[in-house]
């Protein structure tokens, strides 16, 4: 089970850090991916990260501003989102895998989503 928080709603230029907390299977084992889903639009890959955290792979999009750590103790990886733009508002969904991935279709367990809206 996946379940993210820390959604809501920032100004544009602000911060923001997503958390999903895992339970339910070896959270080291898994790489962890978030994704978001804007209204109208297909879901996008954000990033990934590898099971003992050494790697991470972002999206264009997002690289420089979003940063994805986990903390394998507490079973949770976390989305620090800074310099937010009114093009990240999304629903953000966190994904755990075997692999670090860029396509939805090689996660197998998904969060619920969190909403984060960006205004002006």
């Amino acid at each position: 089970q996946l379940v993210e928080s820390g959604g809501g709603l920032v100004q544009a230029g602000g911060s923001l850090r997503l958390s999903c907390a895992a339970s339910g299977r070896t959270f080291s084992d898994y790489a962890m991916g978030w994704f978001r889903q804007a209204p109208g639009k297909e879901r996008e890959f954000v990033g990934t990260i590898s099971g003992s955290g050494t790697n991470t792979h972002y999206a264009d999009s997002v690289q420089g501003r979003f940063t994805i750590s986990r903390d394998n103790a507490k079973n949770t990886v976390y989305l620090q989102m800074d310099s937010l733009k009114l093009g990240d508002t999304a629903v953000y969904y966190c994904a755990s895998g075997r692999r670090p991935a860029t396509r939805g279709i090689e996660y197998d367990y998904w969060g619920q989503g969190t909403q984060v809206t960006v205004s002006s």
